[in-house]
């Protein structure tokens, strides 16, 4: 175990401030702290309010991941941090904190992609990705069919969302049926007392026509929301729990045939799925059941690690190190539209000479 990779890992894309440290494929702490109620009155995460919180959370979160894991910052082998995509602030608070330790330690600094480490996280659950797999990943943000090949250099963009992303349509339907933020959780528990056949809503993009592998939710989150401001014109009683478990199956119906088709057409037999959104418990068991019809092998992390989280960032970061990845440099930088393509942002490979000189007196006592 020893000669296994000890990293640090830092997520603050959004409004989870996460810090996750993993040997090798083992996880050893999971630390987070979340802002989700300091955006719930906005009905949405407020960049600037998530900035804020990820500074004031940052260094305790990283003193509870290094003490749940009982090991010193000075046994780290490197520091992995979400470079991109992301919210732009919130990003950089990480990007910051990262290269501060990073600095201090005398240690690599790895700036990885938010996309890739939903995906290398499932190593923790389920042991080494096999290549090539093919990931559907479902967020708040965005939905994307990818296919990995080297989770430390070659991911591939399939399908990926036109307007409005799985998450966002959850948000948006759980407020026009006032159930509050954030809605996958809520529109969930209210679906499974609902009848999913009860109103036929439509499925986005699936046409003879139309892209294969992208999404399409903006026109079913219209859909939903007409059909339930003509029941109240009309003075009737909005079947709650129905409109959630139709709308529901609406979502994971699409997004389960377009991964199992991208699956089929590519030879793939593996699929991963992670995201926000993958701890929807319909969209586990549908593609459980479309996944052994097709005989392909489901993969699914807990819905814990589906989420932001930074233990995600450190599997990827331990890869990164097990692979001798080069590191990035010091002059590293947010980018809040990193392609997937860009697993991570290397440096040229100078930049880390004079740290170790820094590294003998190690600033981080």
């Amino acid at each position: 175990m020893a000669d296994e990779p000890l990293v640090l890992g830092i997520e603050t894309s959004c409004d989870e401030t996460g810090v996750g440290i993993v040997r090798g494929h083992t996880l050893l702490a999971d630390a987070i702290a979340s802002s989700v109620d300091e955006h719930a009155r906005f009905g949405g995460v407020v960049p600037e309010v998530a900035s804020r919180a990820h500074l004031e959370a940052m260094v305790p979160t990283i003193d509870r991941a290094l003490k749940e894991a009982g090991v010193s910052a000075k046994d780290l082998d490197g520091v992995a941090v979400t470079a991109g995509p992301g919210l732009a602030g919130a990003l950089l608070v990480g990007v910051s904190a990262a290269k501060a330790y990073a600095y201090a330690l005398g240690k690599p600094l790895y700036g990885v992609n938010h996309l890739a480490s939903h995906i290398c996280v499932d190593q923790l659950e389920h042991g080494a990705l096999p290549e090539p797999t093919m990931a559907l990943l479902v967020s708040g943000g965005h939905s994307s069919l990818l296919l990995s090949t080297d989770i430390t250099s070659d991911v591939r963009p399939m399908g990926a969302t036109i307007d409005d992303a799985a998450g966002e349509a959850f948000d948006k339907i759980a407020r026009v049926l006032n159930l509050g933020f954030p809605g996958g959780p809520v529109i969930d528990r209210y679906a499974k007392e609902g009848d999913p056949k009860a109103i036929a809503f439509p499925r986005g993009l699936t046409g003879p026509r139309d892209a294969a592998y992208d999404f399409s939710f903006s026109g079913l989150k219209t859909a939903v929301a007409r059909w339930i401001e003509a029941k109240r014109a009309a003075g009737e009683e909005v079947p709650v729990r129905d409109v959630a478990a139709s709308f529901q199956e609406a979502v994971v119906d699409v997004l389960t045939r377009k991964a199992v088709r991208a699956c089929k057409d590519q030879g793939v037999d593996h699929l991963m799925i992670g995201g926000g959104v993958a701890a929807n418990s319909r969209l586990r068991v549908l593609a459980q059941e479309r996944c052994e019809a097709a005989g392909i092998r489901l993969r699914v992390p807990r819905p814990k690690l589906c989420t932001d989280n930074g233990a995600m960032v450190a599997a990827l970061g331990a890869e990164m190190v097990a692979r001798n990845r080069a590191a990035s440099d010091w002059d590293l930088s947010a980018d809040s539209s990193l392609p997937v393509t860009e697993t991570h942002v290397p440096g040229h490979g100078h930049s880390h000479d004079h740290v170790h000189e820094v590294s003998k007196e190690n600033l981080y006592s």
